[in-house]
């Protein structure tokens, strides 16, 4: 077997390292290889607390297109979501170290038509007095 030696400039890892690159994605918003979040969430049309509320102002076949991230999915940061369970709900900005929990509707903006996400802004503005 031919012996080989590091490139010039190469460094090794630590005495006793097993790895390499310990800290290699360190500080890096990486996101599970599964499926994606949203295809694993509920409609508003399935969580009938939900369904409820915006049955006025959506027909069952566009509930049935805006996904509800499941308890424990994390939110994708620099994302805009509304938690549509808080009464006074607007849009934000996730950071990385967000998850939806058992008191939260999240929608993902980008998982609904443009159309859906400006009805659901108005429908919730409404219902909080702002509109």
């Amino acid at each position: 077997m031919a012996k080989t030696t590091p490139a010039a400039g190469a460094k090794r890892p630590a005495e006793g390292c097993t790895d390499p690159s310990p800290r290699a994605l360190a500080g890096q918003n990486a996101v599970s290889a599964g499926p994606r979040t949203e295809q694993r969430a509920a409609s508003a049309y399935e969580v009938k607390d939900l369904h409820r509320r915006l049955r006025d102002a959506f027909s069952d076949e566009e509930l049935k297109r805006i996904p509800v991230l499941p308890n424990g999915a994390r939110l994708e940061q620099g994302a805009t979501y509304i938690d549509l369970r808080q009464a006074d709900a607007r849009q934000f900005t996730a950071r990385t170290d967000q998850m939806a929990g058992p008191g939260n509707w999240y929608v993902l903006k980008r998982s609904v038509g443009y159309d859906i996400w400006n009805r659901l802004l108005d429908v919730v503005a409404a219902a909080a007095g702002r509109r």
